[in-house]
């Protein structure tokens, strides 16, 4: 069994918008605290992290939230783990892999023939490469080997 999704999965998911949001309620505690002039409003010191947390949730929805935690690669079949669910997912019925590069964080994308309990698409977080216009070689190795078995088929 071969982890195969990025072991930073956890901190991107979890951590990272923790960080973004209280970061932006501590701005914003902060600028409204600080007494101004006689008469200013705070609305400008309190609208700019309100649509920081807006734009940061939206971005978060998209591309975070919709990742699965883990997932292992057992030969012939896929095992995922995500929120304590643990799906096994043959090779044979992922019809498509998409694989995308110049997002941040790089992740693959399963289509499956038959929706599972985690959904028709699975989407996983890959580990970093060092060089971020290069192609995913996971995803080309999952590809060459689910066009193989299809093949065999």
């Amino acid at each position: 069994m071969k982890l195969i999704s990025s072991s930073r999965t956890y901190f991107q998911k979890r951590v990272f918008p923790c960080l973004w949001f209280g970061i932006l309620l501590s701005v914003m505690v902060m600028l409204c605290s600080v007494p101004g002039k006689p008469g200013q409003s705070p609305l400008p010191f309190v609208l700019v992290p309100l649509l920081m947390a807006v734009f940061g949730y939206v971005l978060f929805r998209k591309l975070l939230w919709d990742l699965v935690d883990e997932v292992y690669d057992l030969g012939d079949a896929l095992l995922v783990r995500n929120k304590g669910m643990e799906v096994r997912i043959p090779l044979t019925s992922i019809i498509n892999i998409s694989a995308s590069t110049f997002t941040n964080p790089p992740r693959i994308t399963l289509r499956l023939r038959e929706p599972c309990d985690l959904g028709n698409d699975i989407s996983f977080m890959l580990p970093t490469s060092i060089n971020p216009f290069k192609r995913s070689a996971l995803g080309n190795e999952l590809i060459d080997r689910i066009d193989a078995l299809r093949q065999k088929r």
